[in-house]
């Protein structure tokens, strides 16, 4: 066999043999560079704490709710509206349908739950994000939200590092699962209450309006009641005639006995034609009956024209009374779909309130100061075993075996 041969054989056979150390031997290179070895460890340390001392403080607040009504999540349809779910079956797929835990957390996990609260706290700047799905991938990584799969309980974990902040958006959670859920309900007491609500912002509208019209009206043409007007204008028209003729009774007696520049004569006679004025403006017309205009030196509307203005104050009044009984009508119903709607929206009930943290929940320093410790130590026995491998590899190689 020759000399390249040879060369050959003792290096496939030095390959194919395996290094091996034992543990005391380890443990002898380890005890021979100890000083080596408690820098390393203490420099590992010394990072660790320097590492946990930088991490900033962490508080967490947690509110926890109370699962809503199955029953009354379901009558509100709000399953539906949020999922889509409908019929649970569909072409010929059946789908599970979800629990009112799960729709309540889809809420709170929505896009539009998750923008109200980054712009009622601002956390773009807090976050310093750019763009809102970045901060939403935050919001996201800071909350917790989960359900206990035996009591159904919801709880709401929020983590930051203001213990006020931590509260904050943990209460405003739960004050947007809240607000939307009221907002998405879909109930037919909810849709009786909006038709009831724009109705009677219309009635009201039309009634202020007839009201107006009704008061400028009578106060153009001093009228408050055609017909108990009429009744008192007639009445002291009779009084007035009744007066008259007596009056000019009188007149034909005195006008007998004295002469006609008497002064009793005077007085009948000018008595009389202050009761003929009077009779004459009681039946009398003004300048624009339809209108309503009055005279300028007339109190109130003449026997002729009363008939006329009462047409016109009839048909203001049966409309201002009409629209009065259905603005009355229309509130008792809205209050009643109220009650209705309010029954069936499940409540949001909390069952703990939200905290401001007492004590900091992250970071576990100790932890950290322990594990930089221990991957120190692994790392500076590491080094001692690739340093044995490294040598022996040296000193069991085939050249140097068949060097000697």
């Amino acid at each position: 066999m020759s000399t390249a041969e040879e060369h050959d054989q003792i290096a496939a056979e030095g390959a194919a043999a395996p290094i091996e150390i034992s543990i005391a031997e380890l443990g002898m290179a380890i005890w021979w560079r100890r000083r080596w070895m408690a820098k390393v460890i203490g420099l590992g340390t010394l990072v660790a704490i320097g590492i946990a001392l930088l991490i900033p403080n962490k508080y967490t607040s947690t509110a926890r709710l109370m699962p809503p009504d199955a029953q009354a999540l379901s009558s509100t349809s709000l399953l539906s509206a949020l999922t889509g779910s409908g019929p649970v079956a569909s072409m010929g797929v059946l789908r599970s349908a979800p629990t009112p835990g799960t729709v309540f957390i889809g809420i709170l996990n929505s896009r539009t739950a998750q923008d109200d609260l980054i712009n009622r706290f601002d956390l773009l700047h807090v976050y310093h994000c750019k763009f809102y799905i970045d901060c939403r991938g935050m919001l996201a990584a800071q909350t917790a939200i989960k359900e206990n799969s035996a009591d159904g309980i919801i709880s709401i974990t929020v983590i930051d590092g203001d213990r006020y902040r931590a509260r904050d958006i943990t209460e405003a959670y739960v004050e947007e699962l809240d607000k939307l859920v009221n907002s998405l309900s879909t109930s037919s007491a909810r849709r009786e209450r909006e038709f009831l609500e724009q109705r009677l912002k219309s009635i009201k509208t039309d009634l202020d309006a007839n009201s107006r019209a009704l008061s400028q009206f009578s106060s153009r043409n001093a009228t408050l009641n055609p017909q108990s007007q009429g009744q008192s204008l007639l009445e002291a028209a009779a009084r007035l005639q009744s007066e008259l003729v007596t009056a000019q009774a009188e007149l034909s007696g005195l006008k007998a006995q004295y002469a006609d520049d008497n002064v009793r004569v005077r007085e009948a006679r000018a008595s009389i034609d202050e009761l003929q004025s009077q009779l004459r403006k009681m039946g009398s017309t003004g300048g624009d009956v339809d209108g309503a205009n009055l005279k300028p030196g007339q109190v109130y509307p003449s026997l002729r024209e009363l008939p006329i203005l009462g047409v016109t104050y009839s048909d203001l009044s049966r409309q201002l009374v009409m629209q009065e009984n259905i603005y009355e009508t229309l509130t008792r119903q809205y209050e009643l779909a109220k009650v209705e709607e309010a029954k069936e929206i499940p409540p949001v009930k909390v069952l703990d309130e939200p905290q401001v943290a007492e004590r900091k929940s992250l970071p576990h320093r100790m932890i950290i100061v322990i594990l930089g410790t221990i991957l120190s130590a692994f790392a500076g026995i590491t080094w001692v075993l690739a340093c044995m491998l490294w040598k022996l590899s040296k000193e069991s190689h085939p050249a140097r075996a068949a060097h000697e």
